[in-house]
């Protein structure tokens, strides 16, 4: 690489951190405070997120965006956001279920569009609106739930992404990934676990090491989403989902690990304490 090239990657390194710390200021304490609030606020801000991924997800899979098939999509998230809304999460999952269907049967038309594919989006944006929105509304303690997932995502990334530049080593998936490496995921889940116990202990909860266990859980969570997304873009040959983020590509590269991990501690917490409790169910041991 020459002088000039060196400079000129340097220069787009440095514009694209300062976007990325640009972004994350105007945005995390929107989501904070949007989640704090709760209610139809926060519902708004999951169902947008949903949407958003799924034209993401088309975008991609499709080569453009392809809205005989996206409309069925959106129809079933905005159905699910109402759902829960008033609450009716089966009605809202079975909503997503029936869109995934029609997304498939309008993508059965499009030869370039496998029909597979577009049901799995579906499947996947509802997955990112189910696990915060059905967490958050928890009324006793849906935001601290929310706080112990965002934590354990953000702590678990910024660990990973440290100690992989720090310690380097074997690559964990060079196929899908070529930059991540086993140092990253035990620094992530390193971080993870420091992430959430901090909020576990902020919020005065009991059974810390049992805690500390659901956040290495929800760690590996969050590493095994970065990975799926990243072999999704690899199968499409994409670098960013789209550039709806300044600094951050898109939604999908954003909340890839955090959609997976709040839907793994949903389902600890349905599991627990059932549908009515799931933040409960997570946090209280």
């Amino acid at each position: 690489m020459t002088t000039s090239s060196h400079r000129a990657d340097t220069g787009r390194g440095g514009r694209n951190l300062i976007l990325r710390v640009i972004s994350a200021a105007v945005l995390v304490p929107v989501v904070l405070a949007l989640a704090y609030v709760g209610g139809w606020p926060f519902l708004i801000l999951c169902a947008l997120g949903s949407i958003g991924i799924l034209w993401e997800w088309t975008r991609l899979a499709a080569g453009g965006s392809d809205f005989a098939v996206l409309a069925p999509g959106w129809a079933s998230l905005l159905a699910a956001f109402a759902f829960t809304g008033v609450d009716m999460p089966g009605l809202a999952v079975t909503a997503v279920a029936i869109g995934a269907v029609l997304a498939a049967m309008a993508a059965a038309k499009r030869p370039a569009f496998r029909w597979a594919w577009a049901a799995a989006g579906v499947m996947y944006a509802g997955v990112a609106f189910f696990g915060p929105a059905l967490l958050r509304r928890d009324a006793e303690l849906g935001f601290e739930a929310f706080l112990f997932v965002a934590a354990t995502v953000w702590m678990t990334d910024t660990l990973a992404y440290f100690a992989g530049r720090a310690l380097g080593g074997p690559l964990l998936w060079p196929r899908v990934t070529p930059n991540k490496t086993w140092s990253g995921v035990a620094g992530g889940l390193a971080g993870g676990l420091a992430g959430g116990t901090l909020v576990a202990y902020a919020n005065g909860l009991g059974r810390l090491a049992v805690v500390g266990v659901v956040a290495l859980v929800l760690s590996a969570g969050a590493q095994a989403g970065d990975l799926l997304e990243s072999a999704i873009k690899r199968r499409f040959g994409a670098k960013d989902t789209s550039q709806l983020i300044p600094g951050h590509g898109g939604l999908m590269d954003r909340l890839d690990g955090f959609l997976v991990a709040a839907l793994v501690a949903l389902l600890i917490g349905i599991c627990r304490q059932g549908t009515d409790a799931p933040a409960h169910g997570l946090l209280v041991w």
